[in-house]
């Protein structure tokens, strides 16, 4: 998963641009970039780390211009290193840098293409790189010297026609303006907002709503599901429809895990779909177990906040922090390598004692997905003092591998996969374990929207949505996945690669 973010304004963007990040970092924290323009130049800075780390004074100063583009970088399957930071720049035509959220299925299709038919060279291991050059060949294609909003609209409807998978995008064509579109589903999210100022009108399109808020814009909507919204650089506006049959299945994985409470998503209150997973988890307790012997809900920080809350209140039990957080630890899921992970997990969180001493608690998180974090929580509740450890899940058991940019892919790693619930819960070492029904988790986050065709869920039922996803694919991700483990074991530093457009300390 990443974060993306671009702005059209009246003075410098650099601020603006950094600031978004920072919102966004939750999206990714492996890695940040931020390009603008000025005077038929691209300024770029992007490296490994905290948007924090990336940008110092003397990178922000060199970041000059009214328009710019911004990311924060999680590694999937196939590009951890770092090289592959975003945004990418590729120069003809006319110099386009591109931003991506997502992944291709077709990643490796395209890049042949692009080779054999095309005539480009793709540098690196990115599927985001693979996008620009598509994007970009199919600009060219079109012969303009100075594009309109209709050839980038066109340029837009043949990625579409190309490229297969998820994918949000916000591009930026030199001297012109920025373009967002979103893949044809509307899997990723992305979204556009508008503030008035003394000098004009200025626009910003993000990952995420709360990007807008946090900076003084005004959310207008959601990019539609094969949309591209072009935004010129003196804050002209355009919009339209670039893909045949849109479907709005946005991934239900954003309302569960990834995005901010905060964020409204396709009309979705991620906060309020939250609240509604804790009412739901807590009415199956009721259901299955109206005698239940709870003590006392916990989330596990922060994510779940929301749903345990709730679920103590329909409970009728008390609701307490169990664990304090180090806020300086990165979450855990995102760290690439699973021993990163586990070796993080005591690092990141450290029990109150006296909330568990001689009670039976009910631990709330969002979703299992490895367990190894469970795993280690579960063992110290037990630690501090618990009499009986309970585990609940806001979603439903994780069986099946992610293709559309969440680092799961091997379904070997994930702990539900094979498994029952009970096998899951001896995993864990919990004494009880409850899951939310799928059924259930898409209630939650459908009501407030009708338009939503559909809902994104492979991860839970083994169903994706773009229809190019067999089994050869899955074992070819697998393998890709445990060589990337051997790599992680040995040396991986990244020996010999110079990047030429960024902005070197």
């Amino acid at each position: 998963m990443c974060g993306i973010v671009g702005i059209v304004s009246t003075s410098n963007v650099n601020q603006l641009l950094y600031d978004a990040l920072t919102v966004l970092q939750h999206r990714g924290q492996d890695a940040a970039g931020i390009v603008t323009f000025q005077d038929d130049r691209f300024y770029l800075r992007k490296d490994n780390g905290l948007v924090r780390d990336v940008f110092r004074t003397r990178h922000m100063r060199r970041l000059v211009g009214n328009v710019g583009i911004g990311h924060v970088r999680y590694p999937t399957a196939g590009s951890s290193s770092s090289a592959e930071a975003q945004p990418f720049y590729v120069n003809s035509p006319y110099g386009i840098t591109l931003a991506h959220n997502g992944n291709l299925t077709n990643a490796d299709d395209l890049s042949r293409d692009l080779f054999r038919t095309d005539l480009r060279h793709i540098n690196t291991n990115s599927d985001s790189e693979v996008l620009l050059n598509v994007f970009a060949h199919e600009l060219q294609k079109l012969g303009k010297l100075d594009p309109t909003k209709d050839e980038i609209f066109a340029a837009v409807s043949a990625v579409h026609q190309r490229c297969r998978g998820a994918y949000a995008v916000i591009a930026m064509v030199t001297g012109y303006g920025i373009v967002g579109f979103r893949d044809p589903n509307g899997i990723r999210p992305a979204c556009y907002g508008v503030r008035e100022t003394e000098e004009g009108t200025e626009y910003m399109i993000a990952s995420e709503s709360v990007a807008l808020s946090a900076a003084g814009f005004k959310m207008v909507r959601d990019i539609a599901p094969g949309e591209a919204v072009y935004i010129e650089t003196d804050g002209t506006l355009y919009t339209q429809q670039c893909a045949e049959n849109p479907k709005l299945v946005p991934c239900i994985f954003e309302h569960v895990y990834f995005a901010r409470p905060d964020s409204i998503i396709d009309k979705v209150s991620v906060y309020k779909a939250r609240l509604r997973m804790g009412e739901t988890l807590a009415d199956k307790i009721l259901k299955e177990r109206p005698d239940h012997d709870i003590d006392v809900v916990m989330p596990i920080p922060d994510t779940s906040r929301t749903s345990a809350l709730q679920m103590a209140h329909r409970l009728g039990v008390k609701f307490r922090e169990g664990f304090i957080k180090n806020r300086y630890i990165g979450r855990t899921f995102i760290m690439p390598g699973q021993k990163m992970r586990k070796k993080s997990v005591r690092q990141k969180l450290n029990p109150i004692d006296l909330e568990f001493r001689g009670k039976n608690v009910m631990l709330v998180d969002d979703s299992i997905v490895r367990g190894t974090t469970c795993k280690e929580i579960v063992q110290m509740a037990r630690d501090a003092g618990a009499r009986n450890v309970y585990f609940a899940s806001a979603a439903p058991p994780v069986r099946f591998p992610n293709v559309y940019g969440i680092d799961m892919p091997s379904a070997s790693e994930l702990i539900a996969h094979d498994r029952s619930i009970e096998d899951v819960r001896d995993q864990i070492g919990a004494d009880w374990l409850i899951y939310q029904d799928l059924e259930d988790l898409v209630t939650c986050v459908s009501d407030v929207n009708p338009d939503i065709d559909g809902w994104e869920c492979s991860v839970f039922d083994g169903s994706y949505i773009t229809g190019d996803v067999d089994e050869a694919y899955l074992r070819k991700l697998e393998d890709l996945r445990k060589d990337e483990s051997r790599f992680e074991a040995g040396d991986n530093a990244d020996n010999g690669i110079i990047d030429l457009h960024n902005d070197e300390d």
